[in-house]
């Protein structure tokens, strides 16, 4: 993997260099040796500082060449965000072309949250559960290209073990229709989201 950082409108510290060097051996398990990466770093004088360091990454030489941009409050922060967006689309490739099983997984399983505080299945999941697979399986790969390129953001949650007595409090307070957290029960993250017939689903991850 050859990697090559260019400053714009801007020097590149060495301290910064060094800091994309060793963030950008993320990409390794990706890519080939013949593989070039480049980054490009600009700072500009932006009415928000949120976007004030853009950073660019750009890969060639590639079994799937790969372009993205993003933009953030400081140059470290900005280069995190385009490395999490190329390593997702690099992953997705990846898989489908290694493998087909992603395509027959099981959907994540909702539960919903009783009066009790018990979480239960979703009355007809099984049913739903099969018809959502049929629909994942048959999502045009171009159709999924597309709609993956219009995500220009990527950010991070900060987020701490809870319970889901807790995350519901969090919900009624803030009036949020939805709340990502790492639930204590499930030893997860989980997203916890209103239903529009009243009261809460618990959304949980199960890899199969």
């Amino acid at each position: 993997m050859q990697i090559i950082i260019n400053g714009k409108q801007m020097e590149v510290t060495p301290r910064l260099r060094q800091y994309i060097e060793r963030k950008v051996q993320r990409l390794a398990r990706f890519v080939d040796e013949q593989t070039r990466v480049e980054v490009t770093v600009t700072e500009e004088k932006t009415r928000s500082a949120r976007d004030r360091y853009a950073v660019q990454m750009a890969l060639s030489n590639a079994t799937h060449p790969v372009h993205s941009e993003v933009r953030a409050v400081n140059a470290n922060m900005a280069l995190d965000l385009v490395l999490d967006k190329v390593v997702t689309q690099l992953g997705r490739h990846k898989d489908r072309h290694t493998s087909t099983i992603r395509r027959h997984h099981s959907p994540a399983k909702v539960l919903s949250l009783s009066r009790s505080g018990d979480l239960l299945p979703l009355e007809d999941q099984e049913e739903e559960g099969t018809t959502a697979r049929h629909d994942a399986a048959s999502i045009d790969k171009e159709r999924n290209e597309e709609i993956w390129s219009k995500v220009v953001e990527i950010r991070r949650v900060p987020t701490k073990p809870m319970g889901d007595q807790e995350v519901i409090a969090q919900m009624e307070a803030l009036g949020l229709t939805f709340f990502p957290f790492y639930n204590e029960a499930t030893d997860s993250v989980n997203v916890m989201y209103r239903l529009s017939k009243g009261g809460y689903g618990l959304l949980v991850p199960e890899l199969q």
